[in-house]
């Protein structure tokens, strides 16, 4: 297990006084082992042809390879720890961190706490970031207007039986009740925890501190793939916003295989409409432990945002799970969607949110 220096490299990573480190649950939820069963029910057996719909569009579960690589040494395992508290967010004199994620993303929104800096609005492998993980929310985190927000809909009693267990975000206007694409039952496999219908946020933490290109990139938690070589690195925390940030992608489950997707591991999907309508701020990590009143200190990282959501495959997301399950950390912790963190006030929002 790899020693961690973090507590010795991030004084002043945030405003707030670092006084203590702890570990923190960020994403809420139960842990759950490698390989977890399918929670659905109900579902029919389909088949797969050439990439086309069959049997009305009600689709069972398909065989993905979860083979993962041999056994070795998991450099990064632990690097991410021990984690730092979550603190107040305001003060006497007003706010007492960075700016938090997630934020409303809707064009033209603007926060009102001062940045005094830009986020990364280039693709991060551009600048040398590499994805280190991949997690999704029950609901999105962000806010953007007519896309994912207050008005959106879905399948009501999903939200009512997890009431009390795990906070749902925002969701979309997809939903067609009327429409068994959004109905029918889908036969999980590998992620479990998931509804067809429902609105969820995906995220990819990318860090120029990850493994990159080895068979350690990928790591859950996410802080051990984030920090994994932050050691190496003389002033890693100066301009940090240009070398830790997340992509976001916001989706609607539908059972239908017209939206199937086979490489969700490797970042947000980038084609037609999908990843054009970008928002870029810098904020904070997210999770339910998270709010208005007590805020992250993992601040400030880049945000990469897509303003629309779209349709996707139920099993574009269980070809993901299997694909956590294939690698050589355990993932098993992100196969199942947490809980969404509430919309960040307009005053822990940097002001600082670009549009391309």
């Amino acid at each position: 297990m790899k020693t961690s220096i973090l507590p010795l490299l991030l004084v002043g990573f945030s405003p707030a006084a670092l006084a203590s480190v702890r570990g923190n649950n960020d994403n809420g939820g139960r842990r759950l082992k490698k390989g977890g069963s399918s929670d659905s029910v109900d579902s029919k057996k389909g088949s797969k042809k050439g990439g086309k719909k069959q049997g009305g569009g009600k689709k069972g579960g398909f065989d993905f390879n979860t083979r993962g690589p041999p056994a070795g040494d998991n450099i990064c395992e632990g690097a991410g720890d021990p984690r730092f508290e979550n603190v107040p967010c305001f003060d006497d004199d007003g706010p007492a961190v960075g700016g938090q994620a997630g934020a409303d993303v809707t064009a033209g929104y603007k926060g009102n706490l001062v940045a005094g800096h830009l986020p990364l609005t280039v693709p991060y492998y551009e600048a040398g970031l590499c994805p280190v993980n991949v997690h999704t929310h029950l609901g999105a985190e962000h806010r953007s207007e007519g896309q994912y927000d207050e008005d959106g809909s879905g399948p009501d009693e999903h939200r009512r039986k997890l009431a009390g267990e795990v906070r749902p975000g925002f969701q979309c206007h997809h939903y067609d009740e009327d429409d068994e694409k959004f109905t029918a039952p889908y036969d999980w496999k590998y992620c479990t925890g998931y509804k067809v219908g429902e609105t969820y946020e995906a995220h990819w933490p990318h860090s120029i501190f990850g493994d990159c290109g080895t068979l350690n990139q990928y790591q859950s938690p996410f802080y051990d793939g984030v920090l994994c070589n932050v050691g190496l690195f003389e002033d890693p925390l100066s301009d940090l916003q240009t070398k830790v940030g997340v992509q976001a992608q916001v989706y609607t489950l539908v059972n239908d295989e017209d939206y199937f997707y086979p490489d969700l591991m490797k970042g947000m999907i980038v084609d037609g409409d999908m990843g054009k309508d970008m928002a870029y701020y810098t904020g904070s990590t997210t999770g339910t432990t998270r709010d208005n009143e007590v805020c992250s200190q993992y601040t400030p990282i880049t945000w990469q945002v897509d303003r629309t959501c779209h349709l996707i495959s139920a099993s574009s997301f269980d070809k993901m799970c299997a694909d956590m399950m294939a690698q050589r950390d355990d993932m098993s912790e992100d196969l199942y969607p947490h809980g969404s963190r509430e919309l960040v006030a307009d005053d822990l929002t940097h002001d600082n949110q670009q549009r391309h």
